[in-house]
């Protein structure tokens, strides 16, 4: 086992990685826990795989234990689903020194993060990402939310776990489609800090390879997102590098309804775009939109998603990193060279329409 620490003062905390820590994570929620009370949130498909595996190794350290299941699938990071989620961890007698455990992807990690931050005006939570996507981004960093009409993630809390638990066996069991959509992730990690991960990728070809060495993969991803957060918790600087590919990408998700498309496959053509226009605008060395097609192509992910202007416009107007007319950009200069440039919303309207 591997583990990693986040130095953020007076909220620090411990993620480890490896296999098999899932048995023994009972342990690692009674190191940080105050109380004796936890609930556990989880999706019903990750429940019935890892649900009973999980329940008793907290059973094993002596803890209360009651489970609140949602249903899988981005239509749970609802207020609506916040809500009833809150009411029934009071209903279950929670305090504010007891202790939620969030076992899932992505977005049972959103979800409960956010209701540990909201109810009650705080508790404590252990994140157990049991995804790709979550194991080497959404776990780590503290951002939590759900979702809007207006769009994603636009109610949300930064709300630092107690501890990460990662276990690279729970990636045996993902559909080869939610492997890939946990892959753009992995490939942004390379594209924006670290272009050796970028070439180890395009040299492992594919799931099998990267699953050959998986345990020092993900820990390369969340080491670089370690160190990001370390030196912008609230995402006012530096941070926001990590949202390479995602600013358009968010525009696809909203398009599909937050159902057609992966996270992972609207952000994979998302990088793809904002590249192009990279190369445009001469801030993206020519070549770099090509060598992303090809690792993104390798990895069964989508190049690009055909949406109108309007659609665009209408997501990045909502964007978080925008400010009034102006919006904050993610370009590479080249591959593991990202940065951060100021673009208004008029001129990128222009250059997607020239370069889509």
């Amino acid at each position: 086992m591997k583990t990693l620490e986040v130095r953020l003062p007076g909220k620090e905390y411990m993620i480890e990685i490896g296999s098999g820590t899932l048995s023994q994570a009972g342990r690692t929620v009674r190191s940080v826990a105050r109380g004796n009370k936890a609930a556990l949130i989880t999706d019903k498909t990750v429940d019935a795989i890892y649900g009973d595996m999980v329940r008793q190794s907290l059973k094993d350290e002596g803890f209360d234990l009651f489970t609140v299941l949602v249903e899988p699938g981005e239509g749970s990071k609802s207020m609506g689903v916040y809500s009833e989620v809150c009411e029934r961890l009071l209903e279950g007698g929670l305090t504010r020194k007891d202790i939620i455990v969030a076992l899932g992807g992505g977005v049972v990690g959103d979800l409960a993060g956010f209701v540990a931050a909201t109810v009650l005006r705080g508790v404590d939570f252990v994140q157990i990402p049991t995804t790709l996507l979550s194991q080497v981004d959404s776990s780590v960093g503290g951002k939590v939310a759900v979702n809007l009409n207006a769009g994603k993630n636009l109610a949300g809390a930064f709300h630092q776990a107690r501890a990460v638990v990662i276990d690279t066996d729970c990636l045996e069991t993902l559909p080869d489609r939610v492997f890939s959509d946990g892959m753009a992730e992995v490939i942004k990690y390379g594209a924006i800090e670290d272009a050796g991960l970028f070439q180890r990728l395009s040299t492992l070809g594919g799931r099998p390879g990267v699953m050959s060495e998986i345990e020092d993969v993900v820990y390369t991803c969340v080491d670089i997102k370690r160190r990001i957060v370390e030196a912008d918790e609230k995402d006012e600087g530096g941070r926001m590098v990590l949202n390479f590919g995602h600013t358009l990408g968010h525009a696809y998700e909203k398009s599909g309804g937050y159902s057609r498309y992966t996270h992972g496959e609207a952000v994979a053509a998302g990088m793809v775009l904002i590249a192009k226009i990279g190369e445009e605008t001469g801030m993206t060395r020519k070549g770099c939109t090509d060598q992303l097609r090809s690792i993104i192509r390798m990895y069964g992910l989508p190049e690009s998603i055909d949406i109108g202007l309007e659609e665009y416009a209408k997501a990045v107007g909502v964007d978080k990193k925008a400010e009034g007319s102006m919006i904050n950009l993610i370009f590479i200069e080249d591959i593991g060279k990202a940065v951060i440039r100021k673009m208004d919303t008029g001129s990128l309207m222009e250059f997607i329409g020239r370069v889509e």
